[in-house]
């Protein structure tokens, strides 16, 4: 479905508009689109729709030479991986339409410079191939010159940051083809789903106050310091404004977090100044772990399982024989573990999160070659029934990380009677202040 005139793109998008957007229609002859290239089209719908005076954003396939849908368009790109073909495929595009007399082209595009990288190529983040390419498709001379002028612009800008050149295509509009239904307001039928990072964090340099109808967080969040935080060993969450995903792990892991490993927020997608990342960052949030200011390995998304974050994390901070241990449910040998003889004021705590689990004042002598407890702290691990080796226990793990402890027994002193029956080696004892 080739387009060839721009009457045909405003109109109907106008229609549109007018049906299903709820807002007051525009004249007809205020009514202009242009059809933008920004990687995955689910965040570029999005982000583009924020802005005041567009009408619809549409998600699309445009410029390529094979069928327009997204089958086959993943087909062809493994094709021409491959090197079994030589056609051009075509990109993911939104096609924006926007009352002139609210919002103006330059603005539309300022928009897009901030909120993708343009600098990347076939790519955008993770995503990778010519199906993601950066785009300004155009209907006339006058949207072009203003396409080049802001890319001028916003080069110098980039080039005042030390970062690349720009790739953005930017050629006329020789075909488009609406994306499935499916695709259509993705993140709006989906409010969980990935929220992109969106932008090098570089704000178009001529914008006065209020000309950028939309700015990414990134492009006001300052760089983190690098000098400022564990060169050691640090954890940076990568967040973004606007996601769930964020939000829930801050409520269920960062609002509670008492790790030995230090941890910051920030709403940047670049490093921290001074320190590296292994490839670039796709969704929020992203949690990396650095040492000596190098990535060494991340977590990408949450969805609530915290017990696989606090796996990733453990197999960083744990050593084999205490991973097996926490995760394989494996046993120390009696008499060979930590914390066998530690008796001083202190508390038991997780060695990945943090949390308490014991009290030392609970801790007594069973002569079973085990750290030995008659009571936990309260709300600090759960219990699960366990049959493995033809026996039917109750596996004691930690509420925080779920990392495997121990077995609980019905043979411990009073006053509860229990024996909380722990591997020495996933306990960190913490003495009390001044002991």
């Amino acid at each position: 479905m080739a387009i060839s005139t721009s009457f045909l793109i405003s109109a109907g998008a106008a229609d549109k508009a007018s049906a299903n957007g709820g807002k007051s229609p525009a004249k007809a002859d205020s009514v202009d689109s242009i059809v933008l290239g920004m990687g995955c089209f689910w965040g570029a719908e999005k982000r583009m729709a924020a802005i005041p005076g567009v009408l619809d954003v549409e998600s699309g396939y445009a410029n390529g030479e094979v069928a327009g849908t997204y089958q086959s368009i993943l087909g062809h790109e493994q094709a021409l991986r491959a090197g079994k073909s030589a056609r051009r495929n075509h990109a993911e595009v939104v096609k924006v339409t926007f009352d002139t007399g609210k919002v103006d082209l330059e603005k539309i595009l300022i928009a897009f410079w901030e909120n993708h990288n343009p600098t990347q190529g076939d790519r955008q983040g993770n995503d990778v191939g010519s199906n993601y390419r950066s785009a300004i498709y155009t209907h006339d001379d006058a949207q072009r010159a203003v396409a080049l002028r802001t890319r001028d612009a916003y080069q110098g800008a980039l080039k005042a940051r030390k970062l690349g050149a720009i790739t953005t295509e930017i050629a006329p509009l020789k075909a488009y083809f609406t994306a499935e239904e499916y695709h259509q307001d993705y993140l709006v039928k989906n409010p969980n789903g990935y929220c992109g990072l969106g932008g090098t964090g570089v704000k178009y340099p001529t914008a006065q106050a209020g000309a950028s109808t939309i700015q990414p967080a990134t492009a006001q969040a300052p760089r983190l310091d690098g000098k400022a935080l564990n060169a050691e060993r640090q954890l940076v969450v990568f967040e973004a404004e606007d996601c769930a995903f964020c939000r829930q792990f801050k409520a269920e892991v960062l609002d509670h977090w008492k790790s030995p490993v230090a941890i910051v927020r920030t709403l940047n997608p670049e490093p921290p100044t001074g320190w590296t990342l292994e490839k670039a960052l796709f969704a929020t949030p992203t949690i990396v772990l650095f040492e000596k200011g190098k990535e060494v390995s991340r977590y990408t998304g949450y969805n609530g399982e915290k017990a696989r974050f606090w796996q990733w994390l453990g197999y960083r901070l744990l050593t084999p024989a205490q991973q097996k241990i926490a995760f394989e449910q494996g046993t120390e040998r009696p008499f060979t573990g930590s914390n066998l003889d530690e008796k001083r004021p202190g508390t038991f705590v997780d060695p990945i999160s943090g949390a308490p689990l014991f009290r030392s004042d609970s801790k007594f002598e069973s002569g079973t070659g085990w750290p030995s407890f008659f009571n936990p702290l309260p709300g600090s691990i759960t219990l699960h029934e366990d049959v493995s080796l033809g026996m039917k226990r109750v596996e004691v793990r930690s509420a925080s990380s779920g990392i495997h402890l121990g077995h609980v027994f019905n043979d411990g002193p009073p006053p509860t009677g229990k024996r909380y029956c722990i591997n020495g080696n996933v306990l960190k004892f913490v003495p009390d202040a001044g002991k």
